[in-house]
């Protein structure tokens, strides 16, 4: 192995080779064939070529089989305690008509947090009694289309939604069930947490005040209290903190039964995915079963019926099934001082055809990605490389630190893993750049489920745009992205 450049970070090592897959951060069917990266049997290169760069990738059968695999770990661990689980998809993470579809399929229920998420659900038929509606300030227009609908569970984030939630319900003759967000106090992030007793956050209510807010909602006829729902943080690897949340939430719980039925305890998501070789999350049968013990312990020692529980994963489910091909522009090697006698090491600069706009968490939050050459592999030595964007940013970064081979150059594929989760739902059009289209593979077959933007459709938002008083000479949008 070659010694580490000193400007990598510590977690990332050097790789025997450059080329090699790293379990864990690809989906199911990523292999190489002739050294070319292939997904849900298709190579990446054809995938370029109809489709374009930069270009999200998600692995059908691994998001498929997956979502029945997180469903599958809270039943059994949930039926071993005497109860059930119902596992909602997290649709912030990544929603599309067919995700909706495959997430049903699967045994899903859906969580949704705005107006165009219920739509996207409902446009792809999902039972209205199969969702959930999030969100610290839903609109009145939001709350009564809920409603109307017959959405299932409303969340509730505010003392003013109680009121606003049991108008909506009396106007359309129904009752509504509702959940209560409280916070917990326990702050969770991959293997460790901090619990409080106070949490400076917009979402939900204090555990002291929930007891009154219960009282509200059930002094409203048109609303149905179903329990409390909680979430204590994103990217968690192991059980504590939901362990030290549950126990929090079951004291509230076995007060607030005094008052009438308490059927549901929402535990929330969070689950975390590998994003490099150094992350280790926890399996999530391993996970299910830890925490279906705590709340089977935690009732008996209460001496209270153990409630059907919630969850609402997301990035577990959807993150590691997406990846994204970009192509190499430009190299440059840039030597950095590491030393106060002024030493220096070299960092090589990768930038590609996308960046912040089509992956902004690496700038929101210091997110690190992993990357592989997808067209071809190399027996060049490893050089340590900083993925960046193309956008007039200097923050724009796709994958801060990793070894590729040194020989990688313009023209080359870049596949980054992982990026199933928060990559296509957080993009933007910055630098008038239109967002990427994203492909489904599966079984050899690649198909557009959402459509790319092209450089008309971002003119055609603008109200001065006169296509007729183009010169003729404007470049149009490329073949591809027409394409897709």
């Amino acid at each position: 192995m070659a010694d580490p450049n000193p400007l990598a970070p510590s977690w990332l090592r050097v790789p025997d080779d450059a080329n090699a897959l790293e379990p864990g951060l690809w989906s199911r069917t990523v292999s190489r064939a002739d050294g070319e990266l292939v997904v849900g049997g298709v190579p990446a290169g054809e995938l370029a070529a109809r489709f374009g760069t930069p270009l999200y990738v998600v692995d059908e059968e691994h998001a498929r089989s997956r979502a029945v695999e997180v469903r599958t770990a809270f039943d059994r661990a949930f039926a071993e305690i005497g109860t059930a689980a119902t596992v909602y998809y997290a649709g912030k993470a990544f929603l599309s008509i067919e995700v909706a579809r495959w997430m049903v399929e699967a045994g899903l229920h859906i969580d949704v947090c705005s107006g165009g998420e219920l739509a996207v659900a409902l446009a792809a038929g999902v039972d209205p009694a199969r969702l959930g509606f999030h969100g610290n300030n839903k609109s009145l227009a939001e709350i009564d289309r809920a409603v109307g609908v017959g959405v299932g569970a409303i969340v509730i984030d505010s003392l003013q939604e109680v009121a606003r939630v049991a108008e909506a319900a009396e106007r359309h003759g129904v009752r509504q069930s509702v959940r209560l967000r409280v916070n917990s106090g326990v702050h969770a992030h991959t293997h460790a947490f901090l619990a409080t007793a106070h949490e400076d956050q917009k979402f939900g209510i204090a555990l002291e005040d929930a007891e009154d807010a219960v009282a509200l909602i059930r002094s409203q006829p048109s609303l149905a209290f179903r329990g409390l729902h909680c979430h204590i943080g994103s990217q968690i690897f192991g059980a504590d903190g939901f362990a030290e949340s549950a126990a929090r939430l079951l004291t509230l719980h076995k007060r607030l039964l005094a008052g009438g039925d308490v059927p549901e305890l929402n535990l929330g998501g969070g689950f975390g995915i590998a994003y490099t070789a150094a992350d280790d999350p926890a399996p999530i049968d391993v996970l299910a079963r830890r925490i279906a013990e705590t709340v089977a312990a935690g009732c008996e020692e209460l001496d209270i019926p153990t409630p059907v529980v919630a969850f609402e994963p997301g990035r577990s489910i959807i993150g590691t099934a997406g990846l994204t091909l970009y192509t190499v522009g430009t190299t440059k090697d840039v030597p950095v001082a590491f030393q106060d006698d002024g030493e220096t090491a070299v960092r090589r600069y990768v930038s590609v055809d996308g960046g912040m706009s089509d992956n902004a968490r690496p700038a929101l939050y210091e997110a690190e990605y992993s990357a592989r050459i997808a067209s071809r592999v190399s027996s060049a030595a490893p050089a340590l490389v900083r993925v960046a964007g193309k956008h007039c940013e200097s923050g724009d970064i796709v994958v801060n630190a990793e070894y590729l081979p040194g020989d990688v150059a313009p023209g080359d594929l870049l596949a980054v893993p992982a990026t199933g989760a928060y990559c296509w739902s957080l993009a933007s059009n910055y630098n008038y750049l239109g967002r990427p289209p994203v492909v489904a593979v599966r079984d050899g077959d690649a198909r557009v489920i959402v459509r790319g933007e092209t450089i008309e459709d971002l003119l055609a938002r603008d109200s001065a745009y006169d296509p007729s008083a183009q010169p003729a000479t404007a470049v149009p949008a490329s073949k591809e992205r027409s394409q897709a």
